[in-house]
């Protein structure tokens, strides 16, 4: 080879060095960026030429350095792995952040506890069982009464509010989501554009388009692939978000527009099914106007699918929108959310016989009915809250009621119609068991009237009794409570103090009704023995059965249980987190002491290249002047 080869040799390390001196300083600047990768020349070998053989091998001889790409010092292992634990941090820290707010709206750290308003009841009710003839300890029976309603529609009304404002997070949540998805489809297209000619990797803009799948894995689970082109494809929930530079956004959709539309599907798809339809999902979620995710491209699709419970084995419990509305729910829980457990004292009969064909059917039933509780609502923070706050409060009311209205089984001989004040007949099939005002055994207001059956606790829209005269006889039919019918059931935002007894504390009922005008001790002391008997369990996954005042002490204990769980794996979560980010950044990151380090290496480098082509100068001018 002739020494003007050299001279190519020599300018090809000049050229590498200048080039390998850029990238550092390019590093160097970006010290301090955000999301910037450590960028690296690869340097590799121009083509050989042959100049002979010999028997071991061919006898080549190189024409110096060329650059073969400026690569980024990324690990695809970690990106995946840290954006897959970010999101699982995300879902988790957003549920604790709801049951955070469930503590804050029941007081117990700020001194406003609801467990104020239970002992000052129960204090109220052992006052009046001292003196049931004293229209002072009614009256502060029922102001207590007042006060612990008026408590509870509180706390009912600001957990449905809190329901609903989540809604402005859902709703800046999937806007950031469909950002994040515009910003990579446009650069996905600046870098297929600035690759296309696979002279140089576009290596600040793939930059930018990390730190965005970065951020999008916060919100949401997604995989992704890098195509040929460098575009690169992302899934979101196992749903095409980013494909061939096109984004599919996502949008929302109320809770109710979302149900009508599935039940109308089923009613036939007429007008009439959807009008059938929207009043059926306005009756299952409480006309919930909390918004759902969903893909309008893919026929309105729910985003999330919770048929099975978020776990990290299944790898599903990703995301901090889908934490989000997990915690959130689906809809106002109340107490019918909660099966009650069967006891076999229930059916037992007055001979001590257990009836086991219906114990087992009922069990059945309520393994059923525990299977809906447990996928649908002890998952969500809030729903398991609001179901077992208002058995608590159903509890205290159908409790005080029934034993101040007690009443008793009733079997008709003949079918019995009733008109309702709006009109409606209502008929009682003879033979069936209905339940009526036990008028034997109901004690009596200390009024004018000494009227019977006058409950403390009334619902809104349905009063306690219907009056109907049967054979010469009036008796009072028992409206009962239908788990179908929301207005029907004593249930929060349905329950009221009976504005009779607001008006008149002597038409509370405490005196006998067997004319002697005397006051009957055994309905208070009824009242004191209800309120320490076990009433309930606190979930059908448990069997301890609690008192009216153990039962909220269990129920806060819980929820703050709830609270430490989710903070826990969260904090568990960011550690991990915040250790995968310190391994990318120990491979991605610049440090400036090894940059300075490069730059020297590639300054002498250059410097050598340098004298190698001064030298190769010194022999062609050898040469020329001795021509």
């Amino acid at each position: 080879m002739g020494l003007m080869s050299d001279l190519y040799i020599g300018k090809s390390g000049l050229s590498m060095s200048q080039y390998s001196i850029n990238t550092t300083s390019h590093n160097l600047s970006n010290v301090d960026t955000k999301g910037y990768t450590r960028q690296q020349m690869i340097l590799g070998t121009t083509q050989y030429v042959t100049v002979g053989n010999n028997v071991i091998s061919k006898m080549q001889t190189g024409l110096g350095v060329n650059a073969e790409e400026v690569k980024q010092s990324r690990n695809v292992f970690l990106d995946k792995a840290y954006r897959r634990e970010i999101g699982r941090e995300s879902f988790y820290s957003s549920q604790f952040e709801t049951v955070s707010e469930m503590e804050n709206i029941y007081g117990e750290l700020q001194g406003v506890a609801f467990q104020n308003s239970i002992n000052d009841l129960w204090v109220a009710l052992q006052e009046v069982a001292k003196e049931p003839d004293s229209i002072v300890t009614r009256a502060s029976l029922v102001e207590c009464a007042v006060s612990f309603t008026e408590r509870a529609e509180n706390i009912y009304k600001q957990i449905a509010q809190y329901q609903v404002d989540l809604n402005e997070d859902i709703e800046a949540k999937v806007d950031r989501i469909n950002e994040i998805g515009e910003e990579i489809t446009a650069l996905n297209r600046q870098i297929c554009k600035y690759e296309g000619a696979k002279i140089e990797n576009a290596n600040d803009l793939r930059d930018k388009r990390n730190a965005l799948l970065d951020e999008l894995g916060q919100y949401i689970s997604i995989s992704y692939r890098e195509e040929d082109d460098g575009q690169i494809c992302v899934m979101a929930e196992a749903v095409p978000f980013v494909i061939d530079h096109t984004m599919f956004p996502m949008s929302t959709m109320t809770q109710v527009d979302l149900l009508t539309r599935d039940l109308t599907k089923k009613y036939g798809g007429d007008d009439d099914a959807k009008e059938q339809a929207k009043k059926e999902a306005q009756r299952l979620c409480g006309n919930s106007q909390m918004l759902v995710p969903i893909w309008p491209v893919y026929g309105d699709r729910e985003v999330f699918n919770f048929d099975l419970v978020p776990t990290t084995k299944a790898n599903t419990d990703v995301g901090g929108l889908k934490g989000l509305i997990l915690a959130r729910g689906t809809k106002i829980g109340n107490y019918t959310d909660i099966p009650p457990r069967p006891t076999e004292e229930e059916y037992t009969d007055e001979d001590g016989v257990l009836d086991e064909e219906a114990y087992a059917d009922a069990m059945l039933k309520f393994e059923q009915e525990s299977e809906i509780y447990n996928q649908s609502i002890e998952p969500s923070a809030i729903m398991a809250v609001q179901a077992q706050f208002d058995q608590l409060v159903h509890g205290v009311v159908k409790t005080i009621n029934d034993i101040l209205c007690p009443n008793k089984v009733y079997i008709p001989d003949q079918d019995i119609v009733y008109t309702d004040e709006e009109g409606n007949e209502i008929v009682y099939e003879a033979g069936e068991p209905i339940h009526i005002l036990d008028m034997e055994n109901a004690p009596l207001g200390m009024d004018a009237s000494e009227a019977p059956g006058t409950e403390l606790f009334s619902r809104k829209s349905v009063q306690r009794y219907n009056k109907v005269t049967v054979d010469g006889e009036e008796i009072w039919i028992y409206n009962e409570e239908d788990r179908s019918d929301n207005y029907s059931l004593y249930t929060l935002g349905e329950i009221e103090i009976n504005q009779e007894v607001l008006e008149d504390k002597s038409k509370l009922p405490f005196s006998q009704n067997k004319g002697t005008g005397d006051f009957d001790i055994n309905t208070a002391e009824k009242l004191i023995e209800a309120w320490g008997s076990k009433f309930s369990t606190l979930s059908p996954n448990t069997l301890t059965r609690y008192s009216f005042t153990e039962y909220y002490t269990a129920f806060i204990g819980e929820i703050a249980n709830r609270g430490d769980t989710l903070d826990t794996i969260a904090k568990n979560q960011e550690a991990m987190v915040q250790d995968i980010d310190n391994k990318r950044l120990s491979i991605s990151g610049v440090s400036s002491d090894e940059e300075l380090t490069n730059l020297i290496k590639f300054q002498h480098a250059y410097n050598a290249a340098a004298r190698y082509i001064n030298v190769v100068d010194e022999m062609l001018e050898h040469i020329v002047t001795r021509l």
